[in-house]
């Protein structure tokens, strides 16, 4: 009884969703300092990749380090934070193209 009831209000809050569009689309004009804050975003994304690249060459000295001393706690803190480095890096350079992937999902 119960979860007829809640699948019936789900259902009708759904449809009452779905019908509703506030016809707001994104625009570059919209807002004063627009173009300030791209180029603050595209100097973050080089900073980040700076920074990645500062970390991916310091995990493999500690990894190289850490085989040459038969350290293997070292070493595999080195190729973890390599991996790390690189899957930062591969997300921060691709930002923009995911942003604009799920920008243009549409639920319904």
């Amino acid at each position: 009884m119960m979860s007829t009831f809640f699948a019936s209000v789900r259902d009708h809050l759904v449809i009452k969703m779905a019908n509703q569009d506030p016809g707001v689309t994104p625009n570059s004009n919209g807002l004063p300092g627009l173009s300030a804050l791209k180029q603050m975003a595209g100097a973050l994304v080089t900073f980040g990749l700076v920074v990645c690249v500062a970390a991916f060459v310091i995990s493999a000295a500690v990894w190289a380090l850490g085989s040459f001393a038969n350290n293997a706690h070292h070493a595999g803190r080195g190729k973890t934070g390599c991996l790390i480095a690189a899957g930062a890096a591969i997300l921060i350079s691709s930002a923009n193209t995911i942003i604009r992937w799920f920008s243009g999902v549409t639920v319904g």
